[in-house]
């Protein structure tokens, strides 16, 4: 059974940083694409960065150069590095696959202050 458990959210003021962890089970994250999402309140919720299989990464524009995706395989986790952290990156982070159905975690709360 698949499950992805998200942490390492919270509070931070803008310009700090935080490590968002995706501890996965059931599958192998080496196999498939991993990728982190993030919903602002009232706001669709918007891909932010994208790992492939062989280790491509995606970033959407707005946090290209202060945020990194990556994958530890022997510990079957992702993670979402963010660096320089902005008042507009506070929303729920969530890490998400696929496997013949969408996989969702709970979540993750980011708040940045001013």
């Amino acid at each position: 059974q698949v499950h992805l458990v998200e942490s390492g959210g919270g509070l931070v003021q803008a310009g700090g940083s935080l490590r968002l962890s995706c501890a996965a089970s059931g599958f192998s994250i080496s196999l498939k694409v991993m990728r982190w999402y993030r919903q602002a309140s009232g706001k669709q919720r918007e891909l932010v960065a994208t790992i492939s299989s062989g280790g491509i990464t995606n970033y959407a524009d707005s946090v290209k150069g202060r945020f990194t995706i990556s994958r530890d395989n022997a510990q079957n986790t992702v993670y979402l590095q963010m660096n320089s952290l902005k008042p507009e990156d506070t929303a729920r982070y969530y890490c998400y696959t696929n496997q013949y159905v969408d996989y969702w975690g709970q979540g993750t709360q980011v708040t940045v202050s001013s």
